[in-house]
């Protein structure tokens, strides 16, 4: 074991002091903050972008004064609000018809003013959609206020005892209409899923070809014949596919806490970049994060085991790129498969296609970011995946033994098979 650890480590120090690692290591960060920085762009301001509203005033007579509010108030720090219409005194069908066009993004959102709202009994609604919300409720509120006062102050001012009532503010509570729609998948999930495959597909093809090149490297330096002098074959390999491993976990680390701290300061940083626009909604469940790195490790140390035997029966560049083939070809099948998992995650072909040991590492994970399938058909994935795992390891290390010190031609299947039975 720590012959092991030894190699482990010298693997490990080496990798990450890379250009390779650092840049690959920073690229999805600096991916991140592009698709933040545009999502800011795309979401509107104040440059140039207006909120277009409509408002139900069934109080009566205070619609035509927030209007005028609304209009008066001009601010770098946000979006123009345009008043398409103001309805007194408006219909249930009017205002079904309005929240209707909210849903449908036909304009931004309607102000619903109550009859309660001069005696402070019933809150303003505010009902928009998306984000696009928040850049708005403080502007309405200040010209509920403002309007209100203004009547109250015209109505009551005069007489003794009522200036206590005068200056009371109303609440606008805002309110989402897509919440009370049927829930689907949304295009969010739809996002994660694909980048959450993307990552795993682009992951497992890096890393297993670098387990194949460490062999390859070693066996024709003939340094190999060094090392397997003093340490087991299997040792070695066992210490090169968990150094590997422990590279990329060191990558999903960094890149799971800079992106986790971009998006949690999104709302600082779309005040800094462009005041007033909406901030994106980007959230990735935490669950779904555990399932990536599980299912992973289940994915690399499978492949990563076929690539290592597939780097000791090479002797050079071109046979190397032969025998990465089928391998890599495996891996690209999951990612042609992903339009079976993205139409239904829990059709009948899907769930098989999902609990296949060489699809499994990539179709869960994107089954998982599109609808959580029960805990038994994950768990039954794992099972299927470790026990090919544990096979495919046996095999590849019996390869492995043999093949790392052979050199010149390239072994036919019928020479694989008497390696296998001499290990």
């Amino acid at each position: 074991m720590r012959k092991i650890w030894l190699i482990v480590k010298r693997e490990y120090i080496t990798r990450v002091r890379t250009k390779a690692f650092i840049l690959g290591t920073l690229a999805l960060p600096l991916v991140s903050i592009a698709i933040l920085v545009i999502s800011i762009f795309l979401s509107g301001g104040s440059s140039g972008y207006s909120m277009k509203i409509v408002i139900l005033d069934e109080a009566g007579g205070i619609g035509g004064a927030v209007q005028k509010a609304l209009a008066g108030k001009k601010s770098m720090a946000q979006p123009r609000t345009d008043v398409l219409q103001v309805v007194e005194h408006p219909t249930p069908q009017l205002e079904t018809y309005f929240k209707s066009q909210v849903r449908d993004a036909e304009i931004d959102g309607i102000l619903v003013l109550p009859g309660g709202l001069m005696n402070g009994t019933a809150p303003a609604e505010f009902h928009a959609r998306g984000m696009h919300a928040a850049a708005l409720l403080g502007t309405i509120e200040q010209a509920v206020n403002g309007a209100i006062i203004s009547r109250r102050l015209s109505a009551e001012g005069k007489r003794a005892g009522a200036m206590k009532d005068v200056f009371k503010l109303a609440e606008v509570e805002l309110v989402n209409p897509s919440s009370q729609k049927e829930e689907d998948p949304s295009e969010t999930n739809f996002a994660i899923a694909i980048i959450a495959g993307m990552v795993l597909y682009m992951t497992l093809i890096v890393y297993g070809m670098s387990t194949m090149h460490s062999v390859m490297e070693e066996k024709s330096t003939r340094m190999i014949e060094i090392l397997v002098s003093s340490i087991r074959p299997f040792d070695l390999l066992a210490g090169k596919i968990l150094s590997v491993g422990a590279v990329a976990l060191t990558q999903y680390l960094v890149w799971a806490v800079t992106v986790g701290l971009l998006f949690a300061s999104a709302a600082s940083v779309t005040a800094l970049v462009r005041p007033g626009a909406a901030t994106p909604a980007i959230s990735v469940s935490p669950g779904l994060l555990i399932y990536l790195v599980v299912f992973f490790l289940a994915g690399y140390f499978l492949y990563s085991a076929l690539y290592a035997a597939a780097g000791a029966i090479v002797s050079n560049d071109e046979e190397a790129r032969q025998a990465q083939m089928p391998l890599t070809l495996m891996i690209l099948c999951s990612f042609l498969l992903f339009n079976v998992i993205l139409n239904n995650p829990n059709s009948t072909l899907s769930v098989i296609l999902s609990m296949t040991p060489f699809l499994s590492p990539i179709l869960m994970t994107l089954r998982v970011a599109m609808q959580t399938p029960p805990l038994w058909q994950v768990v039954l994935a794992l099972a299927f995946s470790i026990a090919t795992t544990i096979y495919t390891i046996r095999i590849s290390a019996k390869i492995y033994r043999v093949g790392i010190l052979m050199y010149g031609k390239r072994p036919s299947i019928k020479e694989l098979r008497r390696w296998l039975r001499y290990s």
